[in-house]
């Protein structure tokens, strides 16, 4: 049986990411599908305030994934560039490793943030009328930490091998399950804020599971014999040298946000519903940044580990050129239909409006957040872990910061919230390219010695 793998280090660089890209946007539209369902179901099924609790534990519950999530990142990576230069075996020992460690580090992590929740809402200053219904979703999540880890181990070791098909799949199956569990939990069982996050927690157990045994039985990479499952202690080095800044990134990106959502809930329970709104909807325009800059990864990890610069500025340059075409697109959309898409969470008016206008402020600076995402694809391959530190950095400072600078220039009363995000985009992409030009050309430099 041939392998569901993707030798991307032959043949059209944009070809191949679209081939890629496809399938794996697909399925991020569905993974997306899981908290977009839960926030419909439970804006117009419980109310505003529900939604409002769901949306004030965003930030937080980042914060916590955000250590599996850059582990997990590092060791696509890793694995990406071994099967480019060609060596099964190392491949399915930093499968093996990568696994140990993303099995030990959600059950540390969710059992510290089940525990942590509630004192982190108090700081974050969560409104009362919401603090129960956030912790209840909140604790859910850290039990659920396991489950959703287990899926992106197998979905990144799988994309890493160049197949984003097989996680697709069971995304589908995964998100309609999800979606069924909420209708029942929530309209027939009564369970509310509960239920949603108990039909989001077994959705993503079984999502993980079923793409697990598929894999196993369909991919070679996955069955493993005595000799994978040693510890590799150069390989744990290397993913967590890697992954860490990631995670690090991650974690400040998550502060940052925690501090902005601090913001948010000073202005009380309509604005925070309509900031869970806006985050809901502006992840859907992510999605075909986040696609392309997975993609990207892959790519120009497997040609880095084959020795094939050129192919990476080259794949760089097409995502680039994609990325353009989508968010020149997508921002007319957002501009026009802002409060209409908002009024599908809620039927609240005061909610709509706010949602509307706020969207037509952060979607003039798509273009600069899909740089970000470019940039942070072509850097990720080649393992530059510093820009994920650098990158962390900056947005702190500015979530921070902007939203108590910005009113000392003007009146932006509650829109402080959207605009504060926006800047914080601008001035990310703008550092991110300074870098990005920094390592390309140390890395030119670097393969024109070698080949003297």
């Amino acid at each position: 049986m041939k392998d569901n793998t993707m030798n991307m280090t032959e043949g059209s660089p944009a070809k191949l990411l679209l081939l890629f890209s496809v399938p794996m946007l697909i399925g991020n539209i569905f993974q997306q599908l899981y908290s977009f369902a839960d926030s419909i179901i439970v804006g117009q099924l419980i109310g505003p305030d529900a939604l409002a609790a769901i949306g004030a534990t965003g930030s937080v519950g980042f914060f916590f994934f955000a250590l599996s999530i850059g582990i997990g990142t590092g060791g696509g990576i890793i694995t990406s560039q071994f099967f480019g230069r060609g060596d099964t075996a190392k491949v399915k020992n930093c499968m093996v490793n990568n696994a140990y460690i993303m099995i030990v580090l959600p059950v540390f992590v969710g059992g510290i943030a089940f525990f942590l929740a509630e004192p982190v809402l108090h700081l974050l200053r969560t409104p009362d009328k919401i603090f129960s219904d956030a912790l209840t979703y909140l604790r859910i999540n850290c039990v659920g930490m396991l489950f959703v880890s287990f899926y992106n181990y197998v979905s990144s070791m799988l994309r890493s091998l160049g197949d984003s098909k097989t996680p697709l799949y069971f995304l589908i199956f995964s998100t309609f399950l999800n979606i069924g569990l909420d209708f029942l939990f929530i309209s027939v069982f009564k369970l509310g804020v509960f239920g949603a996050g108990v039909a989001t927690a077994i959705s993503q157990l079984l999502s993980g599971v079923l793409c697990m045994m598929f894999a196993v039985k369909t991919n070679s990479y996955f069955r493993f014999e005595k000799n994978d499952y040693t510890v590799n202690l150069p390989v744990i080095r290397d993913t967590v040298k890697i992954g860490m800044p990631v995670s690090l990134q991650f974690s400040m990106i998550a502060i940052s946000c925690m501090a902005l959502q601090s913001v948010v809930n000073d202005f009380g329970p309509a604005a925070v519903a309509a900031f869970a709104a806006t985050e809901k909807i502006e992840q859907f325009v992510h999605l075909p940044f986040q696609t392309l800059s997975a993609a990207l990864s892959t790519f120009c990890g497997q040609n880095y580990g084959a020795k094939k610069l050129d192919r990476v500025i080259t794949g760089y340059h097409k995502s680039v050129l994609m990325m353009v075409i989508f968010a020149t697109f997508i921002i007319p959309v957002i501009q026009f239909a802002g409060g209409f898409i908002t009024s599908l969470f809620v039927t609240d008016e005061q909610v709509i409006n706010l949602g509307g206008k706020a969207l037509k402020i952060t979607s003039l600076f798509y273009y600069f957040l899909g740089m970000i995402y470019m940039i942070r694809g072509i850097l990720y391959g080649i393992g530059d872990s510093l820009f994920s530190f650098i990158n962390g950095i900056v947005e702190v400072i500015g979530r921070i910061s902007f939203p108590f600078l910005l009113p000392l220039l003007f009146d932006f009363g509650v829109w402080v919230i959207w605009w504060s995000a926006a800047f914080v985009w601008a001035i990310a992409a703008i550092t991110a390219y300074m870098r990005y030009r920094v390592i390309i050309n140390k890395t030119v430099s670097n393969y024109s010695k070698s080949e003297m």
